[in-house]
């Protein structure tokens, strides 16, 4: 009898299949607490037909699938179980249409984000989801409603996806939404298929929406001496008005690590840094630079109210590089050797008691 990998060559291409002894790259992601597994088999596709012939195989020969992007995921998802198929969408890698009028993109899923970013930059459009790992893949953000940084402003992944091209568990092949924002005849498959971590389909090609890239932008960070100060301050940053595209806290052990792990100097005091138990950064952006300015005073002068310590407009470069190091607090906390780490989701009128509890 055929084996798994011989069944598999009979389908699509044999250049498709890999070799068994190259499973076992596949069959883990970042996740610090599950461990690999190889698969019985990896594929890696090169069209939506191909696609739908191997669901349709394991699905009459009762075959686990896992579908992969890059591994960057954080929970696990990405491995496999033993005797499985693993779909790589490696090869399904390219950007089949940037449309500056309808300011949209369609991608393969297995495009990554700085590759997209690269190509908007020229058209002066962006893709706003920015989750941590620039080296990430549209498919997998897709999969699991990748967030990010810029969320406070863009929203998620899931407000950015207008169309799909799936495939079913059986092979069939589906198409939802497009190049338009507004859909009311039926089910909204797309969103339904946003977040399901391939369990309901495979998304083979994506019509995502893009923004105008902003020309100016400004930085400003906020040392805190009290946790409560920099936790109650978020709720009024975001209420104001000024329309953060980026809001985030960073306690003392993150900043330190900051330092330590890239060096970065953001010219802080000594005497400030001794004494800041927690640093707002917010990020503003707008087109017109006397409005930015003038929101980035009012902004400083609200968190001097708010108990800030101070407030420093950072410089364009260490701006861009402590918003890197923030988005890869991850790697520095794998590098010290933490066991595990989480994403949580809190309330914004929540967050001074969750600080509360977690400092208790």
């Amino acid at each position: 009898m055929a084996t798994l990998t011989e069944q598999l060559a009979e389908l699509i291409p044999g250049d498709r299949v890999l070799r068994s002894e190259l499973s076992a790259d596949y069959g883990s992601d970042e996740c610090l607490t599950v461990e690999a597994v190889a698969p019985a088999v990896v594929v890696c596709p090169e069209s939506t037909e191909e696609v739908s012939a191997i669901l349709e195989f394991a699905g009459k020969n009762l075959v686990a699938v896992t579908a992969r992007g890059a591994g960057t995921g954080l929970s696990g998802a990405a491995v496999p179980t033993p005797e499985s198929i693993v779909i790589s969408f490696e090869r399904m890698n390219k950007v089949l249409e940037i449309d500056t009028e309808n300011h949209v993109a369609v991608v393969q899923p297995g495009v990554r984000l700085n590759e997209l970013d690269l190509l908007t930059r020229e058209r002066n459009l962006i893709y706003p989801v920015y989750p941590g790992e620039y080296s990430s893949t549209l498919g997998g953000n897709i999969s699991t409603n990748a967030g990010g940084m810029r969320a406070v402003k863009y929203g998620v992944t899931r407000h950015q996806v207008l169309g799909v091209e799936l495939v079913l568990a059986g092979g069939e092949v589906l198409r939802s939404g497009g190049k338009f924002v507004k859909a009311s005849t039926g089910y909204d498959l797309t969103q339904l298929v946003v977040g399901s971590e391939g369990t309901l389909a495979l998304v083979t090609e994506a019509t995502l929406k893009l923004s105008p890239r902003i020309e100016h932008q400004m930085t400003v960070l906020a040392p805190f001496s009290t946790l409560d100060q920099v936790s109650a301050a978020v709720p009024r940053v975001v209420d104001s008005g000024i329309g953060p595209v980026v809001l985030e806290y960073i306690d003392l052990l993150t900043m330190s690590a900051v330092h330590s792990f890239t060096g970065l100097e953001l010219g802080i005091p000594q005497e400030i840094q001794d004494t800041a138990l927690a640093y707002l950064v917010v990020m503003m952006e707008n087109p017109v630079l006397s409005r930015l300015e003038e929101d980035t005073e009012r902004l400083s002068e609200m968190l001097f109210d708010l108990g800030a310590i101070d407030a420093y407009v950072l410089p364009a470069g260490a701006a861009a590089g402590l918003i890197d190091a923030r988005e890869k607090a991850f790697w520095m906390a794998k590098a010290a050797g933490a066991d595990d780490i989480i994403d949580i989701v809190v309330p914004r009128a929540q967050i001074p008691l969750f600080m509360e509890r977690v400092a208790a």
